[in-house]
């Protein structure tokens, strides 16, 4: 019959238009930005600066190595090093990006920044709310609009940066050993000594 297709349509969403009246789980239309549905673990925006501890300019993970840049497809990535180093959230001398910028009106969300870091020093962000009245310079995010804790991080992805802290408390110990190692290693080792003159006895001398 013709029309049967139409009707049938008409017949599943007037089912729905009335159902919605009795049945909350039928209301697909939130009332944002009053109501909003929580976005899964693995959605992406724009990146950001991870950094340890509180202060979020010894705490960057960023060592500025230029990667990110680098292989960023669209460059939209900008980053100065700097010439000296300073003492990051663990006190070990670091290079530290001088500037680091991203504009996200050229960003595409790929991800590869992510990674492609070494250091897990930048990560995706959820946030989406980034309109703004300007096109140019509003749009060009600086270092300090960037960085955020790790507590921040762990809130928004939780099974990422439970991995991620489990991956750099690894390294951390693997240094910690390799450090303490070391001295043992290098220190030489004591000749023996003959037992009557106290001279160290030759090779080839038999008890």
């Amino acid at each position: 019959m013709i029309g049967t297709g139409i009707l049938k349509g008409m017949a599943v969403t007037a089912r729905n238009f009335v159902g919605s009246y009795f049945d909350k789980e039928r209301l697909i239309t939130v009332q944002y930005p009053e109501e909003r549905d929580p976005l899964p673990e693995n959605y992406r925006n724009f990146p950001f600066l991870v950094y340890d501890g509180d202060d979020p300019n010894a705490g960057l993970r960023c060592v500025a190595c230029k990667i990110c840049e680098k292989e960023c497809p669209p460059q939209c990535i900008y980053i100065v090093k700097s010439e000296d180093k300073k003492p990051d959230y663990i006190g070990k001398p670091q290079f530290y990006a001088k500037v680091f910028d991203i504009d996200i009106s050229v960003c595409m969300s790929c991800q590869i920044c992510v990674e492609v870091c070494p250091f897990e020093a930048i990560k995706m962000d959820k946030e989406f709310e980034l309109s703004r009245r300007e096109r140019f310079d509003a749009l060009l995010m600086r270092k300090d609009d960037l960085a955020k804790s790790n507590d921040y991080y762990r809130r928004i992805s939780p099974t990422d940066a439970a991995e991620v802290d489990a991956k750099l408390t690894a390294a951390a110990e693997a240094a910690a050993k390799k450090k303490a190692a070391a001295p043992a290693a290098a220190k030489p080792a004591t000749p023996a000594t003959s037992s009557t003159s106290g001279r160290p006895a030759p090779s080839g001398a038999s008890s």
